[in-house]
């Protein structure tokens, strides 16, 4: 019998071209669910790419209500596991981040009740082994995820490495499957020179800046997007998708224009008011924010989404004779950077140093007792300098010595005094660096990212497009050797999972 598995598509080419490329190279029967705004679906229903056996639009069938049948929600909630709220008071449309639209509670519930039909529906008819998605980083593909997860469905998640210009494919986000510890991981005797060496070649944080500078730079495509947009597009959307909801033109220019002039104070703000360099005979803390709204806190960390009071509680927890520095996330920036009053309630803290987010990473790791961090690429990065950690949420480096998780806020004073004293194991590090690249592939899925939003969405500035059959085949035949690679990691990992399925099984 051959292998059922279900894609979830987006907007995201990446997992369109999966499904293109796994079906010349795998024989399996594929679905799909498509999460895509109005003008996208007429490539999809006329695309001849990709047989799938059979599709569902989402937005077709997630319409919110005034009827709901909380009993069926209750009854989600046990049979998976779940904490319904958890997911959406963390989803971005529907709680602080939306400035178009305030859904109800009755609206909200609604919209879950549908999800949750509409999935289980779609599982019960189609029982799929496997299921390939991108990081889930919405409320609507993560309740999908954790619902197949609960029923056994084995997941073929991409994700970025922790090391640039890599990917990883795993069931869950930011962990190596089937890796308990490094015991029998040979290392590779790299020294400090080598291991910075090498964390200088694959910087994730310099693959995210990279990104950041091109796609601020393309005002070319921001002003094309908006032409269309404001002039051409009939905003259809507005009534099908809820995600669009109180999206009216004028809505949309007056908010955009309100963004574009704070904007200017907000960057004026921070350069005259964050630091520039570091004190050289201070003994410092060093707590990166993240951007936001961003996967890592809504989704990963759902309980440490307030900045704010992350930072107070790391305030009060460190010893006398150290400052806290802070840095702002350079990224920031594409969301027009943070409200002036954020930034003036960190600068009140007494032993709180709020660092320009133009400081090098490297010099602040350098100088630092310490890192915090939710989830971040920064914990890792410390310890190529020598420097220990403590997360907020569950990572893949959470498995090394010099990285503690916080389980308990209470535990943070007890947890920085410990890992202060901590030496980082240079040998267990070299073990990490060597079971991340051999369960990694190289893909620069950030430079994918910015191929096809230049290709087909002006940018990444306007997703609601039109897109030709004959111009997807083109760009997908330019990207096969890249997604051969990564095919191959995928055909990998489908037998990895059936190979332990069946000896659980035996």
């Amino acid at each position: 019998m051959k292998d059922r598995i279900m894609f979830w598509l987006d907007s995201d080419i990446t997992t369109f071209a999966l499904a293109t490329f796994l079906s010349e190279r795998y024989d399996c029967d594929m679905y799909s669910i498509i999460e895509i705004p109005d003008k996208l679906k007429n490539f999809f229903k006329t695309q001849n790419i990709v047989n799938f056996q059979k599709s569902w639009y989402y937005f077709e069938h997630i319409n919110p209500e005034k009827n709901i049948d909380v009993e069926y929600l209750s009854s989600i909630e046990k049979k998976y596991g779940l904490n319904l709220w958890l997911l959406a008071l963390n989803e971005r449309l529907f709680y602080k981040y939306n400035l178009y639209y305030k859904f109800s509670s009755n609206e909200i519930l609604s919209i879950l009740e549908k999800e949750c039909k509409l999935y289980e529906k779609i599982l019960d008819d189609i029982q799929p082994n496997f299921l390939i998605i991108k990081t889930t980083d919405l409320h609507q593909n993560h309740l999908f995820y954790e619902i197949c997860k609960a029923k056994g469905i084995s997941i073929l998640m991409l994700d970025q490495s922790r090391f640039g210009y890599r990917c990883i494919v795993s069931q869950e986000r930011d962990k190596i499957d089937y890796l308990t510890n490094l015991d029998n991981i040979l290392s590779q005797n790299r020294n400090i020179e080598e291991l910075q060496d090498f964390l200088k070649s694959k910087s994730l944080s310099e693959q995210l800046q990279t990104y950041k500078t091109k796609f601020i730079s393309s005002k070319k495509d921001k002003i094309k997007a908006s032409f269309n947009y404001f002039f051409l597009s009939k905003n259809t959307n507005l009534k099908t998708h809820y995600t669009y909801y109180g999206r009216k033109k004028f809505k949309v220019f007056f908010i955009q224009l309100y963004y574009s002039i704070i904007e200017k104070y907000r960057e004026k703000f921070i350069n005259q008011n964050l630091v520039k360099e570091i004190n050289k005979n201070e003994n410092f803390i060093y707590f990166p924010l993240h951007q936001e709204p961003e996967r890592v806190l809504l989704v990963g960390s759902p309980f440490f989404t307030n900045q704010i009071e992350t930072v107070r509680h790391i305030a009060k927890s460190i010893p006398v004779d150290h400052k806290l520095y802070v840095k702002e996330h350079p990224t920031q920036s594409i969301r027009g950077w943070r409200e002036i009053s954020f930034y003036k309630q960190i600068l009140c803290i007494p032993n709180v140093v709020f660092l320009h987010p133009d400081i090098s990473s490297e010099e602040i790791l350098k100088k630092c007792s310490l890192t915090i961090t939710v989830g971040g690429t920064t914990g890792i990065e410390s310890l190529f300098y020598e420097k220990p950690s403590i997360i907020f949420s569950d990572m893949s480096y959470g498995i090394l010595s010099s990285v503690e998780k916080i389980t308990s806020i209470s535990q943070l004073p007890h947890l920085i005094r410990t890992s202060l004293q901590k030496k980082v194991d240079l040998g267990e590090l070299d073990k990490f660096v060597t079971v991340v690249e051999q369960n990694s592939i190289d893909f620069d899925y950030t430079g994918f990212l910015l191929d096809y939003t230049n290709r087909f969405y002006y940018g990444g500035f306007f997703s609601d497009v039109d897109i030709s059959v004959e111009d997807m085949k083109l760009f997908l035949d330019e990207n096969r050797v890249k997604f051969n690679i990564l095919i191959d990691e995928y055909i990998k990992k489908i037998h990895q999972h059936k190979n332990a399925l069946n000896s659980h099984d035996t």
